[in-house]
């Protein structure tokens, strides 16, 4: 009777692990798709700070470039700036593919008297100013994702891969200056 006792206990031993490796996996694939959405969003989060912060320091070096400096670099103030942004962004917009994401804009501030919108002088050749507000910005850039999203799958559809578009901007005013550098060429 005792052996009849054990041989049941062990068998219930091996319908446990059966039942284990069940719920592992009814457990294991929704966290690993929950992790690889973490992993994207804080991917993309990191992307756009990142952006965020060479579009900001580009702007700050370019307002303050003098005709010196730029004379000096044998450059001029687009390019320069381009340059400071690019280098700013850890690699992100490397090459001339990410060189042509970055823009520069220049803008005549409206009178203080009035409630106008600033108007844009890029064409203009001396759009670079003192007190013209510059504008840097990052256009067209598109990030693509880790994994392909897959809520696509559900419908028996492809997998989600398009890419997220991600623009950064900053501006501000041109710091006065006798020694202007020249503008080069923008956007």
């Amino acid at each position: 009777m005792t052996a009849t006792l054990v041989g049941n206990g062990s068998r219930r031993k091996q319908r446990r692990r059966g039942a284990e490796m069940l719920e592992f996996t009814f457990v294991f694939m929704p966290l690993m798709c929950m992790v690889f959405v973490f992993l994207d969003i804080a991917w993309a989060i990191f992307v756009k700070s990142t952006l965020n912060y060479a579009v900001h320091q580009g702007l700050r070096y370019g307002i303050t470039i003098t005709g010196t400096q730029a004379t000096a670099a044998s450059s001029d103030l687009s390019a320069m700036t381009k340059a400071r942004v690019q280098a700013s962004a850890i690699g992100l917009l490397a090459g001339t593919t990410g060189l042509s994401h970055i823009k520069i804009h220049f803008y005549t501030p409206a009178a203080p008297s009035t409630n106008a919108p600033p108007t844009q002088v890029d064409a203009a050749p001396d759009a670079n100013r003192p007190l013209n507000i510059m504008q840097v910005s990052i256009e067209g850039f598109s990030l693509s994702p880790l994994l392909p999203r897959i809520f696509g799958w559900y419908d028996k559809s492809s997998p989600d891969t398009s890419a997220t578009p991600i623009a950064a901007t900053s501006y501000d005013m041109i710091e006065p200056s006798r020694d202007i550098p020249p503008k080069g060429t923008v956007p």
